[in-house]
């Protein structure tokens, strides 16, 4: 397993370990330092493991936060209608 994998396995970890825990603000500070984390991430998987992984760990780690992704598609929607 290469290094960018083992770290995309350590960032699905620690979004879990974050989930586990309770939050007033519903957990969106935590979302947005494991996006500005994430995006990097999947590029480094993406340049060692070639675009079909990378979309992989994407499809992964859009399961994970599923939130970001639904308001930005709201948004989307809403923005371009």
């Amino acid at each position: 397993m290469t290094l960018s994998l083992i770290l995309a396995c350590f960032w699905a970890v620690a979004a879990q370990v974050v989930a586990l825990f309770p939050s007033r603000h519903h957990h969106w500070p935590a979302a947005y330092i494991l996006i500005a984390v994430g995006i990097p991430l999947l590029g480094f998987v993406v340049y060692e493991n070639g675009p079909l992984v990378g979309g992989l760990v994407l499809i992964a780690a859009m399961s994970i936060l599923r939130w970001p992704v639904i308001y930005l598609i709201r948004w989307l929607r809403r923005t371009r209608g």
